[in-house]
């Protein structure tokens, strides 16, 4: 069978299931499930011409001092098929001096847990079972990159253009797994940030071997994936709009960092 057809067949099936996702979801997020419908975008936080209105007013949850929480739910895998269980959820929070993540997922203890000591910077962490959140630049291609281990190991890199110029950063970062979920807590220091914020994406990792799989907030759509192509992270032109002010208010200025340029 060609792959086209293939690919095809596997996105009808993720329509079917990502319209029960919806009906699950219709009672909290009715006004935001309308505009996804609406745009045949059933994956994408920000897909609608009113995407940053409508998301802070319906997935943020305001606070007295104006800042917002965010949550975020990861539906898909890196090529946009859905994910066959509860989604990861990410919550960003605002924090003193940084970014509040918190982090809620399955626990699939596969791999195994990497030979580094929890709360300590693991190099090589994305070939485990980890968690990714990156914070993009879109003009200058600076980014920010944090993955979360619920072994309680992370790596945190400074990039540009692809290429790491600092990483093993020291992290606040602490999980605890019960059972067949896990959960993770990481104040993410402003300094870590480059200036000027403007998209980002989520990812998360699992399995081994054949069952290695990949997952993406933002994935890259069925219609541009090439036969053979594989998972890219770093596909930067597939990010979607973020601002920290959505989380720390219209008035905050980020701090300057003497770790950027």
């Amino acid at each position: 069978m060609d792959w086209r057809v293939e690919r095809l067949e596997a996105r009808n099936q993720e329509v079917a299931m990502i319209q029960k996702f919806i009906i699950s979801r219709m009672r909290a997020c009715e006004k935001y499930l309308r505009v996804i419908i609406k745009d045949h975008q059933f994956i994408s936080f920000h897909c609608a011409k009113e995407s940053t209105r409508i998301f802070k007013n319906s997935h943020g949850k305001k606070l007295f001092d104006g800042r917002r929480e965010l949550e975020y739910d990861i539906i898909t895998t890196w090529d946009s098929l859905p994910v066959a269980h509860r989604p990861v959820t990410f919550h960003f929070k605002p924090g003193d001096q940084g970014l509040l993540m918190e982090v809620s997922a399955p626990f699939f203890d596969d791999p195994l847990a990497p030979p580094g000591a929890p709360g300590q910077p693991f190099n090589g962490l994305w070939e485990y079972e980890v968690v990714e959140a990156f914070f993009l630049n879109s003009t200058t291609k600076g980014y920010l990159e944090v993955e979360l281990c619920p072994h309680g190991q992370h790596l945190v890199l400074l990039l540009s253009s692809g290429d790491a110029f600092a990483k093993e950063l020291d992290l606040n970062f602490r999980a605890d797994i019960h059972g067949k979920e896990w959960n993770g807590t990481a104040l993410l220091p402003w300094e870590y940030f480059p200036p000027g914020i403007d998209k980002m994406n989520l990812y998360a990792i699992h399995g081994s071997g054949d069952r290695r799989t990949y997952e993406a907030l933002y994935p890259i759509p069925c219609e541009e994936i090439a036969a053979g192509q594989g998972p890219n992270f770093h596909r930067l032109e597939y990010f979607k709009p973020f601002d920290l002010k959505w989380v720390m208010g219209d008035d905050w200025e980020q701090p300057h960092s003497k770790l950027w340029p």
